[in-house]
């Protein structure tokens, strides 16, 4: 049976790669496969960056010769970078390499730059794994290696569901950054409030919360948000058990954790149309969608939901039915295992 080497993040990193490598290691596979998580980043100043990087480049040096698959997880540029290093060293002992695409938009790929450093790194991996459809047209048409991508969803984790628990919350789960949109929602809640005084926005990220406090006080909505900071654990599961709507509104992903975890609690979920989600998500079926940036329709869609129950009981039971199918995490488990075993199938008839 072959060994895999997973080169990552931390698991004490906030985010979504080792939000999705943890879901990884609750399968058979890991076990399987005798997976090792290669920690290579951790948040904090450049020393301590440095020293995780060091650290993990003699680490995966030791164990690289004893395994057989390195799946590379890659986001940002410099992310891609880091992971130069891992990818030379395992192509020079003649290893299979997975490279995992976590990407937060398209635009950067486009780029003539970074074109040049993606192609070179996915021209040299035997698969490229992306987060969708949409994602594996992109790279197509930016890199040209249609050949070697292959989409794995992220999955969905396993949760307590506890509807009975929901209040009149609307949460936004991620950080508090301009790019994940969190004016554009209060600025939309923002024209609805008087009419739902009962209603809240729940913030849970870090991120610019003191800006995000103000802005609030300016639209005169204060009274009706509330800031939690980044949450893990209890914390977590308590906030999304008591939220009834989910709003993303970013203006790029690759395919969202926190839309992710919303499915697994059963929220409806009010979003726009970025990254992987025009997969899956149809308008008024299975969420609702609003264009990037547009306040009026993200105010009329949060409205739909917080003036109709019906509505947020059929959204519901949509986000479950994705959770428990589509992106169940057993399922896209047992999917990376038969991805692993294929690779190494390959490679053995060819040798």
């Amino acid at each position: 049976m072959p060994r895999v080497l997973v080169v990552a993040t931390s698991r004490k990193t906030r985010g979504g790669i080792t939000s999705v490598i943890k879901a990884h290691e609750t399968g058979e596979q890991w076990k399987r496969f005798h997976c090792r998580w290669i920690e290579t980043h951790r948040d904090g100043n450049i020393l301590r960056k440095l020293w995780y990087l060091a650290t993990s480049i003699i680490e995966y040096v030791c164990l690289l010769p004893f395994y057989d698959i390195v799946h590379i997880h890659i986001a940002t540029t410099s992310s891609a970078k880091r992971k130069r290093i891992f990818l030379r060293l395992a192509k020079l002992l003649n290893k299979i390499v997975i490279f995992h695409f976590h990407p937060s938009n398209e635009k950067f790929l486009f780029e003539p730059d970074n074109k040049a450093l993606y192609h070179k790194l996915f021209s040299e991996a035997d698969l490229i794994l992306v987060l969708s459809r949409q994602w594996q047209r992109w790279i197509n048409d930016a890199l040209g290696l249609q050949d070697k991508i292959q989409v794995l969803y992220n999955p969905c984790p396993k949760v307590a569901r506890r509807a009975d628990l929901r209040k009149n919350h609307i949460l936004f789960a991620g950080t508090i950054i301009p790019r994940k949109g969190y004016e554009t929602l209060l600025r939309g809640f923002a024209i609805i409030a008087d009419k739902y005084p009962q209603w809240t926005i729940v913030f849970a990220g870090n991120g610019e919360i003191e800006k995000a406090r103000s802005m609030a006080v300016e639209l005169c909505i204060e009274n009706q948000v509330e800031f939690k900071g980044w949450i893990s654990g209890i914390e977590k599961v308590r906030v999304f058990q008591e939220a009834s709507i989910y709003c993303l509104a970013s203006d790029g992903e690759g395919f969202p954790m926190g839309v992710l975890d919303a499915w697994a609690y059963g929220l409806p979920c009010v979003v726009t149309p970025v990254g992987g989600l025009p997969d899956i998500v149809e308008d008024g079926e299975n969420a609702l969608v609003f264009p990037v940036g547009n306040v009026e329709i993200l105010s009329q869609q949060l409205e739909k939901l917080i003036s109709n129950v019906e509505l947020r009981t059929k959204i519901s039971q949509a986000s479950i039915e994705l959770a428990d199918n589509t992106f169940n995490i057993k399922k896209i488990n047992m999917e990376l295992g038969q991805i692993y075993e294929s690779l190494y199938k390959q490679k053995s008839i060819l040798c």
